[in-house]
């Protein structure tokens, strides 16, 4: 009996012009789901819901105490009969969906390389995480747990959004192209951010010459993010129509993959992605590179995250000045991300990553020994995250898509977004266990520059050359 063949890659054959145009139509999913991830997921959405729980545990303020300069309510709340810190409860929703997405996105990227319509795919899972994005304008009074639900529906579907946003890089550039392709993505995306930004900037700064408090502000921002990354996913939806039709990976005949229904589709790739799994070892760099990310950008990711966070409850600093702050993220952010892209084009992506966890472990340290209520020390700050913020990301997505295995793109990108922006897990649970047991978010940040190390070892041991030949191997 012959054995069954391998499912071979096929991509469908576009002109230059054609794949110049589906290139710009990709770009904007960066520019939709960004203005999500930062006025949202990264501003104000974590402080906004670590008010509102601390409001149900402790109403009217009563039993607050401040500790380490920070006010904090001392009363725990019951989730599913576990204690939780109200501070710590942002953070642990992101780590949740992050162990979440760490079943659910590998079975997304098996579905996506065999779907005919990737396109739809995304646009899919965008358009109900805008929706939950865009519903967080309910969250009011002491609905922390609609707060908390609703965050982790919008993580879950940006995370699955972008396992096939990702995995489409291969199929519109070619492996040269793809660090330069990468950072203009994600240029695209910190524009796209920053000016919705400035935008709730000016509202949360007007609030009061329009009649709004400043809780009613901030969850219009959260309706703007919300309807700014449905309607721009339409961009992509229409603009990738070109790439419909075969899937990437073709079953071949004998193979126990289905094809027909949507069950059997889903059922037969969860099964491939089983096998994918088992066949894992034959890509030892490629594995290798999936460990140090899922450090680094933990690091990476939790600073994101609890950002906003530490500079209320720990700097007191207002609102307004976060927004400044991640503002000027954004910005820099943008040029790094260029910045970054040609340096690795004279040097290579992987010592410019290098590079930027060095400046990384200097952000965390410094951000730990800033005194509270120093702006301007906390702009400086700032200003340095975004310098190597934009090139981490955008120079780890190409670096890895020269790694993945061809015909499993999307399958790898499952897994690669499991410690994508947004999904961070280990580092949100350290920093929130470090939290609940001082009292304090300086040692939580602290904690951060373990990440950055181990990441940055693990880093350097990776063969490129060597992972690149092994990802062109028959796929097991």
């Amino acid at each position: 009996m012959n054995a069954p063949q391998s499912p071979t890659p096929r991509e469908p054959v576009l002109t230059e012009a054609q794949r110049g145009r589906a290139r710009r139509a990709w770009y904007v999913y960066d520019w939709a789901n960004s203005a999500y991830v930062t006025t949202t997921a990264t501003v104000l959405f974590s402080p906004y819901l670590t008010a509102i729980a601390e409001a149900a545990a402790c109403p009217g303020g009563v039993g607050e105490v401040v500790r380490d300069g920070a006010t904090t309510c001392p009363v725990a709340l019951s989730v599913l009969g576990i204690p939780v810190a109200p501070g710590s409860l942002a953070l642990y929703v992101v780590t949740f969906a992050t162990l979440l997405s760490a079943i659910v996105l590998p079975a997304v990227g098996a579905v996506a390389d065999r779907s005919r319509s990737p396109r739809r795919l995304l646009s899919g899972f965008a358009w109900v995480g805008a929706t939950a994005a865009a519903a967080m304008v309910f969250v009011s009074g002491d609905r922390w747990v609609l707060g908390a639900l609703l965050q982790l529906v919008a993580s879950l579907c940006l995370g699955a959004s972008l396992v096939v946003y990702d995995s489409l890089l291969v199929r519109l550039a070619r492996p040269e192209e793809r660090d330069r392709i990468s950072s203009r993505g994600w240029a695209m995306g910190y524009a796209g951010g920053a000016l919705l930004l400035a935008a709730n900037l000016v509202l949360l700064s007007s609030a009061d010459a329009l009649g709004l408090d400043q809780g009613s502000a901030v969850r219009l921002s959260l309706l703007t993010a919300g309807l700014w990354w449905g309607a721009f996913t339409l961009v992509p939806h229409l603009g990738l129509r070109r790439l419909d039709g075969e899937p990437a990976v073709v079953v071949a005949p004998g193979s126990a993959l289905p094809r027909g229904g949507t069950a059997r589709v889903v059922l037969g790739s969860l099964g491939q992605l089983v096998r994918t799994l088992r066949g894992a070892p034959a890509y030892p760099q490629t594995l290798l590179f999936l460990i140090a990310y899922l450090f680094f950008n933990d690091g990476v990711q939790t600073v994101i995250a609890a950002a906003s966070i530490y500079g209320q409850q720990q700097l007191g600093l207002a609102s307004n000045q976060l927004v400044i702050a991640i503002l000027l993220v954004q910005v820099v952010a943008l040029l790094g991300a260029l910045l970054a892209g040609g340096i690795a084009q004279r040097t290579s992506a992987k010592a410019t990553i290098l590079g930027s966890l060095v400046i990384w472990i200097g952000v965390v340290v410094a951000g730990m020994l800033i005194p509270a209520g120093r702006f301007g020390l906390f702009l400086v700050l700032a200003a340095s995250i975004g310098l190597v913020l934009g090139g981490t990301q955008a120079l780890s997505r190409s670096l890895f898509s020269q790694l993945v295995p061809v015909g499993r793109e999307a399958e790898w990108f499952g897994l690669y977004q499991s410690a994508e922006r947004g999904t961070s897990w280990l580092g949100t649970l350290v920093f929130g266990l470090v939290f609940q047991l001082t009292g304090s978010y300086r040692p939580a940040i602290a904690s951060l520059v373990v990440f950055f190390v181990v990441g940055g070892v693990l880093l350097a041991r990776l063969d490129v050359a060597r992972g690149r030949a092994q990802a062109q191997r028959t796929t097991p």
